[in-house]
């Protein structure tokens, strides 16, 4: 029995909010869906702060749970790689996977909440508002206090439990960690680096300017530049690069001269894609790059965080839209498991804690897993030892497709095992064969079969005595 009549108020209607409203309503709950900014399908907003998303496996599971999967998959384009660029202007590219029909997808954030948006106000049971800003919460009560942003007014929404999905900042969260009675812990870890936004624009024909069906970068140690395509034939490029104290950084990078000098020693064949470098550059924002982790999740069995209120990480991984849509599939296994079939009322309380019991462990392991990334494509993605492992994965995933999966794959394209467990196996994995390379014990004259025998031996070992220290 789906409790039809119980009320479910869900803060924030960006990717996260919008999937969930709609899967909520889906098992026939009474959903009002309550957003802060103006319905962005009739205001265009958020220029240049939007990071192209990589929607892979963990969030298509999400979309294809609640419906909506292949009306995504025909706002996507397909990434096969990593289009490596150096300062000579040289190009190669290394595939995500060395299995066929493995690659990420370049997808425009507004373009996928239009679509999500659309499908959960088709539901009868879904009520969605815009222009309201949450600004303040009775955890204990499920009462939302929001300020209408046109009529400055202020109104109260009721409901039976209150879902924070509203991002970084979340207000839901920050009425836990302001709630004396309630022990909550928070971190919040920013990167020295900042990002900013740069578009290739089409050709004149509407074509693309460089290869259409990769992630291209440009890996210059502490900084980097990065380019999604998009589906009118335009790349956006976001710079990477630090703060301060640093040659080339936001600090110093103050004048249109500074400006060009820096992209044209650094990313000279990024220049000629980009006519409008520099006045971008000065229109964008510079916008920041951190971690969240915050616990508990919830409070009272009355409210509880998901996506990005409950674990913002920085865009690495491209995993920060797929990891909270599989909040949305790990919180509907839950409910699942809890939903009463006898009463009017769920245990929220239990299905709260059962769901942050299966899943804060995960939410971490990606965090952890994006910065670790961030030093990969800034610095290591260029480095000859890198390179030879790269090559000798996809050689492993190519001939022993069942058998090897590297660690981007295992976060990757394999979304029935936790991301702790990507994290576990695919960390002993990477250390294994580096070291191998590195001590030159899988030279070029031993078979390729041979080579992937000492690897699994010897990753065996590594993750057996791992365990065997964990549990000391």
């Amino acid at each position: 029995m789906e409790n039809k009549n119980q009320k479910i108020l869900i803060i924030g209607a960006g990717l996260c909010g919008s999937l969930l409203a709609l899967r909520m309503a889906q098992r026939g709950y009474q959903v009002q869906l309550v957003e802060k900014r103006p319905d962005l399908r009739d205001v265009t907003q958020d220029a240049g702060r939007s990071i192209n998303l990589a929607l892979s496996d963990r969030g298509l599971k999400g979309l294809r749970l609640a419906g909506v999967e292949e009306e995504a998959l025909k706002l996507c384009i397909p990434m096969l790689g990593r289009m490596i660029h150096d300062k000579q202007g040289n190009t190669f590219m290394s595939n995500y996977s060395g299995r066929e029909n493995e690659y990420i997808n370049s997808i425009s954030r507004p373009g996928l909440n239009m679509l999500l948006l659309d499908a959960a106000e088709a539901m009868p049971n879904v009520e969605i508002i815009f222009n309201k800003g949450c600004t303040k919460v009775d955890l204990e009560n499920a009462v939302a206090t929001f300020k209408d942003y046109n009529t400055k007014e202020e109104i109260t929404y009721k409901a039976d439990v209150i879902l924070g999905t509203d991002g970084a900042g979340s207000v839901v969260r920050k009425a836990m960690f302001n709630d004396r009675n309630f022990l909550f812990s928070f971190s919040q870890n920013w990167l020295t680096h900042g990002y900013k936004e740069i578009t290739i624009p089409a050709t004149e024909n509407g074509g693309y300017r460089t290869e259409k069906g990769a992630l291209h970068i440009w890996p210059r140690g502490e900084d980097m530049l990065i380019a999604l395509p998009n589906l009118d034939g335009s790349f956006t490029v976001t710079l990477f690069a630090p703060y301060s104290n640093s040659d080339y950084c936001f600090d110093t990078l103050t004048t249109p001269e500074m400006v060009m000098a820096y992209f044209e020693t650094e990313y000279p064949d990024a220049v000629a894609l980009m006519p409008n470098l520099v006045e971008e550059f000065f229109d964008n924002p510079t916008g920041p790059l951190g971690t969240i982790k915050c616990s508990p999740w919830s409070s009272f069995g009355k409210a509880c965080l998901l996506g990005d209120s409950a674990h913002a990480i920085v865009p690495f991984y491209g995993q920060g839209m797929n990891a909270s849509f599989e909040d949305v599939v790990v919180f509907d296994e839950i409910l699942n498991k809890h939903d009463s079939k006898t009463s009017e009322e769920n245990d929220w309380k239990t299905i709260f804690h059962a769901y942050e019991m299966t899943r804060k462990k995960d939410t971490d392991a990606i965090a952890d897993l994006a910065v670790d990334n961030f030093r990969e494509m800034k610095e290591l993605t260029a480095t000859p030892l890198f390179q030879q492992k790269r090559k000798l994965e996809m050689a492993f995933e190519s001939q022993f497709p069942m058998e090897y999966f590297s660690k981007y794959s295992l976060v990757t394209f394999n979304e029935d095992i936790t991301y702790h467990e990507a994290m576990t196996r695919g960390r002993v994995q990477d250390k294994v064969i580096l070291n191998l390379l590195n001590d030159g014990r899988l030279p070029d004259s031993m078979e390729l079969a041979e080579k992937f025998k000492l690897v699994k031996k010897e990753t065996t070992e590594a993750l057996h005595d791992d365990a065997v220290v964990g549990n000391l």
